[in-house]
């Protein structure tokens, strides 16, 4: 019974191999999605971490100081990199015309007798010039300057009062990322998703390039099942979407990006090879709905949006309706983020992780058999 059944297999899977080397040959020829891969996982990311909008990085800051004391010198020197540059100590007449030439973003002004009327329990105004046309930075930075110039404040006349000792002192502490560095998060969120968008985009456009050139009709006249047609484009697109995000990650997140990896990368890829087998299914069964490259690219939009956005990846799931993370329990990408957030992040085990590996798996068996549905139905209308 073996002797038969063993070559049979291995003839299944000959069959397999062949139908995947002639995808990853299909995606060499496709110069633009090559391209597109290549971009997404190494500009893409690096662009989107570094330019974040709404952090605040080397803004150019002046101070004009007409106090010349203690406190005006420990406001200045509150303000130093990586969210500023170097304060630079200029005059009221080179303010403005530093203001206008585009020099800073941020002029301080801190008014003569500063430090007495803050010790005498007057409030002086401290007057911040900002230049508005760098809307988003100007935004964050203003409020960044007057949090560190109160708090910088409060401190000073703390210690030059006798304060009355407090029964309960909260002391923050921030692990996995002490700097608070907003590159170290986005630069994993964005592989995270580039790995969710790619595994759908070269699934799902394989299959309709087949409809498109004609070549489905080609296979099917071969002794190849819908199983056999399937699997194949689960493997190769996966397979090149996994070697990107391995090779992203280590290049790109670690070396260029410099965020430090906590966890084991083997047992973070090993997940991921498990989401690549739900999103490549879902990729495929996106693919046998759409006629054309123009609706998949419509049905993508419409499914990846939500998957990204309502996944943790942008927003902590505790913040979203209780119904809303129930619902999106049933997708892949939700565990996706918290099993790569813990094992990235905060050094996680299989121990901690194995729930969420074992929901992908369960969620790409069920993705995996409709879209293998779909897709014989196709193949019979082909037929």
């Amino acid at each position: 019974m073996s002797r038969h059944g063993d070559p049979a297999l291995l003839a299944w899977l000959r069959t397999v191999a062949r139908l995947g080397v002639k995808e990853l040959r299909s995606l060499w020829r496709d110069r633009l999605l090559l391209l597109l891969v290549l971009w997404a996982f190494s500009g893409g990311i690096y662009s989107a971490a570094s330019s974040a909008p709404d952090t605040l990085r080397r803004a150019a800051v002046a101070v004009v100081d007409e106090d010349q004391s203690p406190l005006s010198q420990r406001i200045t020197t509150a303000l130093y990199p990586p969210s500023f540059k170097l304060p630079e100590q200029v005059s009221v007449q080179r303010m403005d015309a530093g203001l206008d030439r585009g020099l800073y973003t941020f002029v301080l002004q801190l008014p003569s007798g500063l430090q007495r009327d803050v010790l005498a329990g007057r409030a002086p105004a401290m007057q911040l010039n900002v230049d508005a046309t760098q809307m988003t930075q100007a935004f964050v930075g203003a409020a960044t300057i007057e949090r560190i110039a109160l708090g910088e404040i409060a401190e000073f006349v703390q210690r030059d009062r006798v304060a009355v000792p407090s029964a309960v002192e909260l002391e923050l502490r921030m692990r996995f990322n002490p700097t608070l560095e907003p590159r170290w998060f986005m630069g994993v969120m964005q592989l995270i998703n580039e790995i969710t968008m790619l595994s759908i985009i070269l699934t799902g456009a394989a299959l309709i390039r087949e409809r498109e050139h004609g070549t489905l009709e080609h296979i099917l006249v071969l002794p190849v099942t819908p199983l056999q047609i399937m699997v194949s484009k689960v493997w190769a697109m996966g397979l090149v979407v996994l070697v990107a995000a391995a090779l992203s990650l280590h290049f790109v997140v670690q070396g260029a990006l410099h965020t430090p990896i906590a966890g084991a990368t083997a047992l973070f890829l090993a997940g991921c090879a498990l989401h690549l087998f739900a999103m490549t299914a879902m990729g495929i069964y996106l693919g046998t709905v759409a006629r054309s490259m123009p609706q998949l690219g419509l049905l993508i939009i419409l499914v990846l949006l939500p998957l990204q956005l309502l996944s943790g990846g942008s927003t902590p799931r505790e913040s979203m309706p209780e119904a809303v993370q129930f619902v999106m329990l049933g997708a892949p990408t939700t565990h996706f983020v918290s099993f790569a957030q813990a094992i990235l992040y905060r050094g996680a085990g299989l121990s901690i992780v194995w729930p969420h590996f074992a929901a992908i798996a369960l969620i790409g068996a069920v993705f995996f058999i409709a879209a293998l549905r779909r897709l014989r139905l196709s193949v019979a209308r082909q037929g």
